[in-house]
């Protein structure tokens, strides 16, 4: 199980906040490639023939800066995601403990499923919308989104607040099984490592490993769940009527590979930002609990 937190998860929560957003300036591009090998479609044709075409078409267009063009949706909301993340997970772990204190992996996964939904909900839905807006914005003839807040001014001004909240369905089911596979992993692992000493300290490099190996898991496990959160929430959302339709089409178009696409790009980035998160969060946890021991 993840250390017990005896003092206010606002500002662990913060600092693993704050390591997601150093992760994300890092390893943004890769987002950026996912994201754009998922939104072209075989129907149109395909515009790109994989990720290195996607990268020299986008720098050949737009600089390197088009690497990042929806970065600050995903920055901005970094913080509070991981605060809900985190937060909503300490509350129903500490609820599904057992005499012991000990978190079994069952009860990790369901604990990990609801954090997963209320970050979907309350965060990410609206900041994964306006990404995938802004990358898809950037691939059109006549871009229109001049930056963040003239682009949500616009989404919201255009098709009111429920613009932010497109592929609503698809986002829930992708951050719920995101968040149930990394945490249901990461406390099999935790709990296989300690064995018979639940005080046995797990090493830094260690957690990192874990965390990289469950994002991994999470990537192969939901990667059709993300492709259809794409396309629900792109400049082309009106052709699905729903998630279910969004489905139906991709296969039905493109076929089973449709719903791997940006596999490997995403497994960079996803395996990355799993590690440094959990190491980041349980290091300053273990310091915290030093610091402000309670009786």
């Amino acid at each position: 199980q993840l250390p017990t937190l005896t003092v206010s998860l606002s500002l662990p929560l913060s600092l693993g906040g704050i390591a997601g957003g150093i992760e994300i300036c890092i390893t943004f591009p890769t987002e950026y490639v996912k994201t754009q090998l998922q939104l072209d479609e075989k129907a149109n044709p395909p515009r790109y023939k994989g990720i290195v075409d996607c990268v020299k078409q986008t720098v050949d267009g737009h600089g390197v800066r088009g690497l990042y063009r929806g970065l600050s949706s995903l920055l901005y909301g970094s913080i509070p995601k991981a605060a809900v993340r985190f937060g909503m997970f300490e509350f129903l772990s500490n609820k599904m403990r057992d005499e012991n204190g000990k978190l079994d992996s069952t009860r990790g996964l369901f604990c990990g499923l609801g954090a997963g939904m209320a970050e979907a909900v309350v965060v990410v839905c609206p900041m994964e919308t306006v990404k995938v807006k802004f990358i898809h914005d950037q691939s059109s003839a006549n871009p229109k989104y001049r930056g963040f807040f003239h682009g949500v001014r616009e989404i919201i001004r255009t098709e009111g607040l429920r613009g932010t909240y497109q592929g609503l369905t698809a986002t829930v089911l992708k951050q719920g099984s995101n968040q149930a596979i990394r945490f249901y992993v990461m406390t099999s692992l935790r709990n296989w490592y300690k064995g018979d000493d639940p005080n046995k300290v797990i090493n830094p490099l260690v957690t990192g490993a874990f965390g990289a190996f469950a994002g991994a898991v999470s990537v192969f496990g939901n990667t059709p769940l993300d492709v259809i959160k794409t396309r629900m929430q792109g400049l082309e959302a009106h052709k699905y009527k729903s998630t279910l339709d969004c489905a139906v089409k991709i296969m039905k178009h493109e076929g089973p590979k449709a719903f791997y696409k940006g596999t490997v790009p995403r497994l960079g980035r996803v395996c990355m930002d799993v590690a440094i998160v959990f190491i980041i969060y349980e290091e300053v946890v273990k310091v915290l609990n030093k610091v402000w021991k309670t009786d």
